[in-house]
Order: structure tokens, then sequence, then C-alpha cells
């Protein structure tokens, strides 16, 4: 079974791009105010859902490990 992650926005530096929605348009969507809400915040690994995090302007989008909450991105340093 592969990894399961759990994926935030932090709405306080989302500035509502929408990089996200154009990557990974079923794993996340913009409220009336255009802020970025994960479609469901846990999810199974994925491509997509990566790269709209790493494609973030403001790094808005973090994602971990589920469970161990280990740092999948932004990567630990």
């Amino acid at each position: 079974m592969g990894d399961r992650w759990h994926v935030e926005v932090d709405r306080s530096l989302c500035i509502g791009s929408a990089q996200c929605t154009h990557l990974a348009p079923t794993d996340f969507r913009l409220d009336s105010a255009m802020q970025s809400h994960p479609t469901d915040a846990e999810t199974d690994a994925n491509e997509k859902v990566l790269g709209a995090a790493e494609g973030c302007p403001v790094e808005a989008i973090t994602i971990s490990l589920l469970g161990s909450g280990e740092a999948v991105f932004p990567p630990e340093e």
C-alpha cells in the first residue's frame, strides 16, 4: 500500500493565484474569497498534489505523511 498524505493550505499565505487548481483540479478548490482548500485533507500520495504544492508561488501548501507527520513538502532542511 502507498503512502497517505495530509494536505493543508495556510490561508494566511494564500494569494488566490489558483495555480493549485490548475495543476491538481480534483484536489484543490477556491472558495468565494479566492482562498484555496484541499478537496480532501487526506489523500493518497500523488504527483499532481506534490506539483501543486511545488508550484504555489507563496508555498502556502504543506504536505505531511499521515500518521507520522513527517514533512513531504516543503522538505525539512
